[in-house]
């Protein structure tokens, strides 16, 4: 619907007017009622294609018998294995439902109109309509090989500047900071404005250089690491995510965040899936093993693509991405446009099992060829 087809937009705050709202990948099923076709394979929204670890399972059956009550309010339990993960106060924990709930919290804490967000060009789509949907600001850096221009992004800060967005690695293009540039950015920033790193695909990153920004909150008081469940730990679908900092910072987010934020088979599950690195280690071999089966398929089909240390590759066309993209859709493939992000010739394609990445290759090379 356009804003002059909606008799309430006069009653909204003036800032939503401007706002788009996200858009996720295309569901299986919405692509398969559509173009009446069968067995379509999904990789468009950088989920871990194995699900979730046989520890997770079980602890989600087991509070099946539960539904009938909330859940805890606090996530007394989810913090406790968290900190006890991270070393860190159950006090410096803050959980959500997905890691974009804690995103929106701060953006609810420390932004509202007349204060200012910065974040890169190509960053997650978020971080703008977190900014917008409470009045702020936001100012965006050009990009520097498609990833965080940390130099750019500094000059960009003022003293209206309240929060610091920066994901690591990026989406939606996969491209990473090495530990010492990351914190020597967040060393020279103003104590006034908050950071917040974005980890939500840390555990797929094997580089030796790159950081764990946890073990950097008592250095930094201003700084919020964020994380999720719904990547390498297989729970998209639940919807569970946290923050770590400072716990000043976590008592202010506390503050705002909706009771029962988090289901009962969320924290039952999250609780169960931190300490299981067994899964872990099979999601990140797995996908390993899918990164090197889609970059050998576009070097041999001569595709740029961008160097990419998550669990997604986002390819250059050199042209429109769209008609590709309807073309792969037809063929029962849903990968992801990202013109959105200021990227029409580029499509990102998550790493899926063997048989869904040979299905890709596939119809892409059919598409491109016919």
């Amino acid at each position: 619907m356009s804003n002059c087809d909606n008799p309430f937009l006069d009653l909204a705050a003036p800032w939503i007017a401007g706002l788009t709202p996200y858009v996720p990948g295309k569901p299986v099923s919405e692509l398969e009622r559509e173009l009446g076709i069968r067995d379509s394979v999904k990789l468009a929204s950088n989920e871990n294609p194995l699900g979730p670890g046989a520890k997770a399972r079980e602890a989600i059956a087991a509070m099946l018998g539960e539904l009938g009550r909330y859940p805890d309010g606090g996530g007394f339990e989810l913090r406790r294995a968290l900190a006890d993960f991270h070393g860190v106060s159950p006090t410096a924990i803050t959980v959500g439902n997905g890691s974009n709930d804690v995103l929106d919290l701060i953006a609810r804490t420390f932004l509202h109109p007349g204060m200012e967000s910065v974040f890169s060009e190509y960053s997650f789509a978020v971080y703008p309509i977190a900014t917008q949907s409470v009045g702020a600001t936001a100012r965006v850096a050009k990009a520097r090989d498609y990833g965080n221009d940390l130099q750019a992004m500094s000059a960009l800060v003022t003293d209206k500047t309240r929060v610091v967005w920066i994901a690591n690695p990026n989406n939606p293009t996969g491209t990473w900071l090495s530990a010492e540039s990351l914190k020597s950015f967040i060393g020279s920033l103003p104590k006034t404005c908050v950071i917040v790193v974005d980890e939500a695909y840390t555990e797929y990153v094997s580089e030796p250089d790159f950081p764990d920004a946890t073990n950097w909150v008592q250095t930094f008081p201003n700084l919020i690491v964020t994380r999720t469940f719904a990547k390498a730990h297989g729970l998209a679908a639940l919807r569970v995510g946290y923050g770590i900092s400072d716990p000043r910072l976590a008592d202010l987010l506390n503050r705002i965040r909706q009771p029962f934020n988090v289901n009962a088979l969320a924290q039952a599950g999250a609780a169960a899936a931190i300490a299981d690195r067994e899964h872990v280690r099979a999601s990140v071999e797995m996908n390993r093993a899918g990164m090197r089966q889609l970059t050998a398929a576009f070097d041999r089909l001569e595709i740029r693509h961008i160097p990419s240390v998550a669990n997604f590759v986002t390819i250059d066309l050199g042209r429109p991405a769209a008609p590709v993209n309807d073309a792969l859709l037809r063929r029962g493939v849903i990968v992801r446009p990202v013109g959105n992000y200021g990227l029409p010739n580029h499509l990102r394609i998550s790493i899926g099992l063997e048989q869904e990445n040979a299905r890709f290759i596939a119809a892409l090379e059919d598409v491109l060829t016919s």
